[in-house]
């Protein structure tokens, strides 16, 4: 048995003006993984692609891996990056296999391509029209038609925090095999209700996805061979951005039907509880000051690199040091230039300098604001780190280049690469210790409660300034579908998205 296993990832902010090249889908390398190197990342890793690795040994199956490709969050991926991955794998697709497991995103829109997955599966079909195809995809999926019409087996998040990226992993190959093996028919049903839940109401641990994430492993347990409620990435425009549903069945159409509606059903009639309100900065930073026992958790949910985010706006950060709170860690800002200025100072040095805000942001017409800060420079590290766990545990994490400037009150971070705060091994590598703080700010909106939510003694939710905005009000939505809840309050739950 020949197996085609390969990773390629991407959350496509279409408003995010950060760049993304090849050389983002590298951690720090000059090209994606390749081959054995693959194997060697990925083994033993809570990864979908460590799953893939994992079973396939234990089959004594004969697996290439022509690409691992893993970038964060930004902008639309640049076509070059694109053609390079997509390429390698369909390349070794057309060499001949039994079947192809693939490791992706969901949301991945390139400069050309609206679903870049789609795309990708559409390519493999073209040259393996019968090959088995099973997928791994994140929660924030943006479902287009091909995903769903190209895939034999697709399983995705059922947690977000993402703490299930193996178990997803598995859930996506083990039909494969079983089809291998003459046992099973996978039959698939997808569909969609055009409603954009917002990021900071979509986790697994909360109502409402908390119940319909449960109801689709119970469907599992009931003989589902897979079941999917995709929350959707909303800060795409573009026009299948939503929510979706996929459940795959051994050979019972009208059960993955009937599933696939019980899940979409659940979402709308609890769309409003997907609704975030915001709360002004100014007053968020006041509530904050008033509390004593720490842990304080002060996310920055405007400026999370996880969903796009430049990561160097300073509206919340600024409003921390002017409004005196003391004892505070910050994770992180991203300003290369401010890490080698450091550098250059040397650790133990007193400096003066213009932190954050080096990139504008014209999709909301922001331009850069960077901030003088004065501070010690208390540490200088090379920003590679192996991911402790529970989300993507073992995977090696890569911050670039950072520095830790001391103001007196509070610690900053000061990184060179986009890698969000969700594993408490972002912080030891800077030798900061977030459970002895009184606050802790945090660019992210949901992944920190994965590594750092059990210290947490409060959590304050700043909206500062930045393309993860949650208030849609200020992203200029042009291509999704409309009407689509809550942009138009009255959306009747059956509206198609155009295809392009």
């Amino acid at each position: 048995m020949k197996l085609v296993i390969a990773q390629m990832k991407h959350e496509t902010n279409t408003f995010s003006p950060v760049p993304t090249p090849l050389a983002r889908f590298a951690a720090g390398r000059p090209l994606p993984a390749e081959g054995r190197e693959v194997y060697e990342a990925f083994t033993g890793t809570g990864t979908a692609i460590g799953a893939f690795i994992e079973i396939a040994d234990k089959v004594g199956a004969e697996a290439v891996f022509p690409v691992a490709g893993n970038a964060a969050p930004s902008s639309p991926v640049d076509d070059e990056a694109y053609e390079s991955m997509a390429g390698r794998i369909v390349a070794a697709v057309a060499r001949g296999c039994d079947a192809v497991l693939l490791d992706l995103h969901g949301a991945m829109v390139t400069r050309t391509h609206d679903d870049g997955e789609g795309e990708l599966l559409s390519r493999i079909r073209r040259i393996a029209p019968q090959v088995p195809i099973g997928v791994a995809l994140d929660m924030h999926t943006n479902l287009f038609p091909a995903m769903g019409d190209q895939a034999t087996v697709i399983a995705g998040y059922q947690t977000y925090p993402h703490v299930d990226m193996y178990q997803t992993g598995a859930r996506a190959a083990r039909p494969i095999f079983s089809l291998l093996s003459k046992k099973i028919r996978p039959t698939m049903a997808y569909g969609h209700r055009p409603m954009l839940p917002h990021v900071m109401r979509q986790s697994s641990l909360d109502s409402p996805n908390k119940e319909i994430q449960a109801r689709a492993r119970e469907m599992e347990r009931q003989g589902a061979l897979s079941a999917s409620f995709f929350v959707g990435f909303p800060h795409a425009d573009i026009p299948y951005a939503g929510s979706s549903a996929v459940v795959v069945t051994d050979g019972d159409a009208a059960k993955a039907r009937a599933m696939r509606d019980e899940l979409l059903d659940m979402a709308w009639n609890a769309r409003g509880k997907f609704v975030y309100k915001v709360e002004p900065l100014e007053k968020a930073l006041r509530r904050a000051k008033e509390m004593s026992a720490g842990p304080v958790m002060l996310l920055d949910h405007y400026d999370n690199c996880a969903s796009g985010g430049t990561m160097d706006t300073m509206a919340v950060l600024g409003g921390i040091l002017d409004a005196g709170l003391e004892d505070v860690a910050a994770f992180a800002i991203f300003d290369p230039q401010a890490v080698e200025q450091m550098k250059r100072a040397g650790i133990g040095a007193r400096v003066t300098i213009p932190l954050g805000g080096k990139l504008e942001m014209p999709a909301l017409g922001l331009k850069g604001k960077p901030r003088m800060v004065t501070g010690n420079v208390r540490r200088i590290v090379s920003g590679i780190y192996r991911n402790e766990g529970p989300m993507a545990r073992g995977e090696i994490a890569d911050m670039g280049a950072a520095a830790v400037l001391d103001t007196g009150n509070v610690e900053i971070a000061v990184i060179s690469r986009h890698v969000e705060p969700h594993d408490i091994a972002a912080f030891r590598a800077l030798g900061i210790d977030p459970a002895s703080k009184r606050y802790v700010m945090l660019k992210s909106r949901v992944h920190w409660r994965a590594g750092l939510g059990p210290m947490a003694r409060a959590v304050v939710e700043c909206a500062g300034e930045g393309v993860c905005t949650s208030d849609y009000s200020q992203l200029n939505f042009r291509r999704v579908r409309r009407p689509v809840y809550p942009l138009d309050p009255e959306t009747p739950p059956s509206v198609r998205a155009p295809v392009n």
